[in-house]
């Protein structure tokens, strides 16, 4: 009698990592300008050095907070797993979602964080089924940066690496969409993300310091033009980008 197939085994870091990071990956990423498309309509953003300086204030800002809960929900499923108990897992979740939550004004953004969220887990169900389970167990809606770190737990990944991966996502995105709504040069964009690796490294760290601190106190730093610009791009009548 044949024998069902075994679990593949999941990608090792660096595979995981890679396949995470790939603005390519199905998860709706691509879809998204993180709000400089109307930065740009408004006339915040014009150059290279423009976007250089919306980057770096973007991942020292939000990203911080987003690569800190990542690392935050990485942790707590990571716990889950080793204990073998995915029972409580949920819960804890919703309690990270709800303080994110707290910490993003804008309805806007809210939505495209939930849509993306459940972008990258549907996304990772269909890519890597053997972690079906966990996916599960998180819950069906989630903030974009506690997927990532859902997801990460569940590739084997650790905490500085979610944090990592959600604070290249928050930069790469609209590094990006900058070459299609400013024609620019695809290689000022790329130096602006090279140069902003030291930032990324750094900050990165610190968020995964927060990774098993009491949820309350995780970072709660602000960028009220993100918020102001993602409530004026939901009734824009020209958009190249959801956000």
């Amino acid at each position: 009698m044949p024998q069902p197939p075994s679990p593949r085994p999941v990608p090792s870091r660096t595979a995981a990592l890679l396949l995470l990071g790939d603005g390519r990956l199905p998860a709706g990423g691509y879809a998204h300008s993180a709000g400089l498309e109307q930065a740009i309509a408004r006339g915040w953003v014009r150059t290279a050095e423009d976007i250089a300086a919306y980057l770096r204030g973007r991942v020292h800002t939000t990203g911080l907070v987003s690569g800190a809960f990542a690392a935050a929900a990485q942790h707590r499923t990571a716990l889950a797993l080793e204990a073998g108990d995915l029972s409580g897992l949920q819960a804890q979740l919703e309690e990270l979602d709800r303080e994110l939550i707290a910490r993003t004004p804008s309805p806007a953004l809210r939505k495209i964080g939930q849509d993306l969220g459940r972008m990258l887990l549907r996304a990772t169900r269909s890519i890597v089924p053997a972690q079906t389970a966990v996916l599960d167990a998180a819950g069906p809606v989630l903030q974009q940066p506690l997927a990532y770190g859902v997801v990460a737990a569940a590739l084997g990944l650790d905490a500085r690496d979610a944090a990592g991966v959600v604070l290249y996502e928050a930069a790469a995105t609209p590094a990006v969409a900058a070459v299609k709504l400013l024609s620019i040069d695809p290689f000022a964009t790329h130096r602006c993300l090279a140069e902003l690796a030291p930032d990324l490294d750094e900050i990165a760290d610190r968020a995964a310091a927060h990774a098993d601190i009491d949820l309350h106190d995780l970072p709660s730093l602000a960028a009220p033009l993100t918020d102001i610009a993602a409530e004026l791009h939901t009734t824009h009548d020209q958009r190249l980008f959801a956000s």
